[in-house]
């Protein structure tokens, strides 16, 4: 694979955006051009997917990273098409889809199991305790049918000080042993602090990050990758669409899509393409649960066009004025204000997941995962000083009993 983005007509562009399935942005295709944006891979020589490399590891990846949530064992089209046009770094977790991702991978290497030296696996883990990621990790090398994993997580950190020595030491001994090449965490709340606090510590290779045209250009966001970057650590970002957690079209969701797609791609891939701009991300994982939208992702992977500055501020004006609609992942602020263990930031995700991703049973199958006790307090409890708290003003009481109705 190439480190550089190449040339690319717009014209090949439009074909191959042409296949998002976002509604208006099929309408101007036909005919030729409709047969064309069916296969990016000619229309945009997709095999040359850009790489960069991640961190000081060593290892160079695609800039694009399948992520796993999705019903990948009825999906297996979409590997062998993602392995074909380049999307060769593939994410998934131990939990993804109650161990079905996983398992869907193993299912992959076994028809093709010389593609696995092709792909930089990421897998996994939400357990806090060496014995516990001992069993995950296992358990992931026997589902997905591989003896290493290129790069493992543990899962949804919200406090870096976890990587204690005993974690750290356990990490050693898997590298030792050849499990695992590379050792991080991924982190969708506190991320500012997490990457911070990773960057001290001289043990982590990769962290998976929230990071977005919302988050990007805030002050102690750029503090956070600056110090990543100096410490050597490969940064991967998620939740690139900025989505909120109410997660609505409004005339303003409309008019900015309307204005990307006149200049020849979607707002989705202005997003990716405003991600991208960061030479130190070295990839994006984007969910991709259907071949229209994989094709969309690489269409604006391969493509040489950069947003315009006035595309950048049309991306910033639009981010200020949905400002209230987005958690940004600061949960300490809100969940320091509530007595109990009511997990606001995991409940706005689903929330997210399920109107934003339209991922309505993975959004349930994880608030049914919260105990029990935890969501009868949710429906009773006081959100006020919350709500007084918070930076972006989301109505957390709304939002909480609307996920009560909508995931329960």
């Amino acid at each position: 694979m190439n480190d550089k983005p190449h040339s690319i007509s717009r014209r090949s562009f439009l074909k191959s955006a042409g296949a998002v399935g976002l509604g208006s942005a099929l309408a101007p295709l036909a005919g030729r051009e409709r047969a064309a944006a069916a296969n990016p891979a000619a229309a945009a020589d997709v095999d040359r997917m850009p790489t960069r490399p991640f961190g000081k590891t060593g290892v160079n990846v695609p800039i694009l990273s399948l992520g796993g949530m999705f019903d990948i064992p009825s999906n297996q089209t979409m590997l062998k098409q993602a392995m074909r046009w380049g999307v060769t770094y593939w994410d998934t977790a131990h939990i993804y889809s109650g161990g079905r991702s996983e398992e869907g991978i193993g299912q992959y290497f076994k028809h093709y199991p010389r593609h696995r030296e092709k792909i930089f696996l990421v897998t996994k883990s939400t357990a806090r305790t060496r014995w516990g990621m001992t069993k995950d990790l296992n358990t992931s090398l026997k589902r997905m049918n591989t003896d290493h994993i290129d790069l493992f997580f543990i899962h949804a950190v919200r406090d870096a000080s976890i990587m204690d020595s005993g974690i750290r030491e356990w990490a050693k001994m898997q590298k030792a042993e050849g499990k695992i090449r590379l050792f991080g965490f991924s982190t969708h709340s506190n991320m500012e602090e997490c990457l911070l606090d990773a960057a001290r510590l001289n043990c982590i290779d990769g962290i998976m990050t929230t990071y977005n045209f919302r988050l990007m250009h805030e002050k102690k966001m750029k503090a956070a990758v600056k110090a990543c970057v100096d410490a050597g650590i490969g940064l991967t970002a998620m939740k690139t669409q900025g989505g909120g957690s109410v997660g609505t079209a409004s005339s303003r969701d409309l008019e900015l899509a309307g204005r990307f797609v006149q200049k020849g791609f979607t707002d989705k891939q202005a997003k990716l393409k405003a991600v991208w701009e960061n030479p130190h991300i070295s990839a994006i994982c984007s969910q991709m649960p259907t071949m229209s939208i994989l094709m969309a992702n690489i269409a604006a992977a391969v493509d040489r066009t950069s947003l315009t500055e006035n595309d950048r501020h049309h991306l910033r004006q639009y981010a200020r004025e949905t400002f209230s609609n987005y958690c940004a992942g600061c949960t300490q602020i809100c969940q320091n204000a509530i007595a109990g263990n009511i997990p606001v930031g995991d409940v706005m995700r689903y929330l997210m997941y399920a109107r934003s991703y339209e991922d309505s049973d993975e959004a349930r199958r994880l608030f049914a995962a919260i105990p029990h006790s935890a969501r009868q307090q949710m429906a009773r409890e006081d959100y006020t000083v919350a709500e007084a708290r918070c930076p972006r003003q989301l109505p957390i009481a709304r939002l909480m009993n609307e996920a009560i109705k909508e995931l329960a």
